[in-house]
């Protein structure tokens, strides 16, 4: 089962990662988008994290619902609105329960990949985050589908997002600001796709830990 304890432990290490990595996302943002990704995505998450930890929620979805919230209101550019609402949408899918099972986890995921699609108007190939998502959510299913536990999973939804990131690279954008560049967004890896394989790194790492020492 996982609990509220499990995606503040999640958020803490997801914080932690995304501050490492900042400017390699900033690096990657810098040919096709504002040259801010990084930046702005340490922000949200550093903010969200210090509110998490001031007030601990007590549900896995109000974690989603506050981490979200504070990312639309700290994250500048598209990526607040988007990030925002993966993890809004997710946390009011899990409800009010106090733990949350392996199935009700990807039925969260897939709600909240869903709003990113609605909101952005994108799909897989669009060179955007969903190239990184909608595959991961995909293998998470599968993997659940065919009798894996939590940690198998979200092992397999971590491959698949990394695969996904790095296959935006030959793609032409059709969504966001690297649209704007036509063909010269090609040859790029997409800077949204690349932190959202982060996050569902610290997710997969996140269970593989709580599993070695007995929490959920």
């Amino acid at each position: 089962m996982i609990d509220a304890a499990f995606f503040r432990r999640w958020l803490a290490a997801a914080a932690a990662v995304i501050d490492r990595e900042a400017d390699q996302l900033t690096e990657l943002d810098s040919p096709i988008g504002d040259a801010d990704h990084g930046a702005n995505m340490r922000r949200g998450f550093t903010a969200a994290r210090g509110a998490i930890e001031k007030e601990p929620p007590e549900t896995p979805g109000d974690v989603l619902v506050q981490t979200g919230r504070q990312l639309i209101s700290t994250v500048g550019g598209a990526s607040g609105p988007l990030y925002g609402t993966l993890l809004r949408k997710a946390g009011k899918a899990l409800g009010d329960s106090a733990q949350a099972t392996p199935e009700q986890l990807r039925d969260a995921l897939k709600a909240g990949v869903d709003g990113v699609a609605q909101l952005g108007g994108a799909a897989p190939g669009d060179k955007t985050m969903l190239d990184a998502l909608v595959p991961a959510v995909e293998a998470l299913s599968f993997a659940l589908d065919k009798g894996a536990g939590l940690t198998d999973a979200l092992a397999a939804a971590r491959i698949a997002a990394q695969e996904g990131a790095l296959a935006t690279v030959p793609l032409q954008a059709r969504k966001g600001r690297a649209s704007y560049l036509g063909e010269r967004s090609i040859g790029h890896q997409d800077p949204g796709a690349t932190s959202s394989a982060l996050l569902l790194g610290v997710l997969a790492d996140t269970a593989e830990e709580s599993a070695a020492g007995g929490t959920g």
